[in-house]
C-alpha cells in the first residue's frame, strides 16, 4: 500500500515546524533518514524537509516500515524497547564520527535522555556513551591496522577531536596505546607473511 499520492504541502510543513497539535488528527509525518513517524505536535528536532513523507493514517506509515516515535506515540503505538535500542545503535554506527551526546541521541531517536539512557543500559548492560566509545575504538583499530594514517587523523576520523584523550581511551579499552597496537599487529603480520613464504 504505497502512499505516494500525499504531497507535503506548505500547510503540512508549517504544522510540523510549529508543533501544531490541531493537525494531530489530520496527518502523520515520517522522516526517511530516521525511519520514524510522528504526530505534527511532536517536539523532536525539525527534520530536513526533503526527508519528510506525509500519511493520513498510522497504518500506512507502518506498512512502509516506518516505526512509531517513542516521544509522541502516534496513534497510541509504541516501539518495543528492543527495536528502539537497535535504532539507537544504528544511529550511533552511522554517525560515530560526529559529536554525539546523550541529548543528541535522544533528540534524533525521539525519546528523553533519561529514558534513553535507562532503556539502553537495561537492554545492553552498557550506557549509550560506552557503546559509542567501544564502537569508535573498534573503528580506530581498523584504521590502525589497515592504513598508515597518523594517530591524530584517526582520532578525528572516529569522532574524537582530542588525540590525547583518544590515546588514553584506546589504552583503557585495549590495553595498548594506538602506537603499540599498530606495531604489535605489524610484527604479527610480518611474522605470518614470513611463515607463509617458507
Amino acid at each position: 500500500m504505497h502512499n505516494e499520492g500525499v504531497t507535503l504541502t506548505n500547510e503540512h510543513w508549517q504544522a510540523i515546524i510549529h508543533n501544531d497539535s490541531s493537525y494531530d488528527s489530520k496527518f502523520f509525518y515520517a522522516v526517511k533518514s530516521t525511519g520514524v513517524f510522528c504526530r505534527p505536535s511532536c517536539k523532536s528536532r525539525i527534520p530536513n524537509k526533503n526527508n519528510v513523507r506525509i500519511f493520513h493514517h498510522a497504518e500506512q506509515a507502518l506498512s512502509e516500515n516506518f516505526r512509531p516515535c517513542k516521544r509522541c506515540k502516534p496513534n497510541g503505538l509504541t516501539l518495543p524497547n528492543e527495536e528502539w535500542v537497535e535504532q539507537i545503535k544504528e544511529y550511533i554506527e552511522k554517525h560515530f564520527d560526529e559529536a554525539l551526546t546523550l541529548d543528541i541521541l535522544a533528540e534524533m531517536c525521539h525519546g528523553s535522555p533519561f529514558h534513553l539512557q535507562r532503556t539502553f543500559k537495561k537492554m545492553t548492560a552498557i550506557s549509550p556513551i560506552e557503546y559509542i566509545q567501544q564502537f569508535r575504538i573498534v573503528k580506530a583499530a581498523e584504521h590502525l591496522l589497515h592504513t598508515n594514517q597518523p594517530i591524530k587523523e584517526i582520532s578525528t576520523a572516529v569522532g574524537i577531536e582530542n588525540p590525547e584523550y583518544f590515546a588514553t581511551l584506546f589504552k583503557k579499552k585495549t590495553g595498548f596505546t594506538p602506537t603499540e597496537y599498530r606495531k604489535k599487529n605489524e610484527m604479527k603480520e610480518r611474522y605470518n607473511n614470513e611463515f607463509l613464504q617458507k
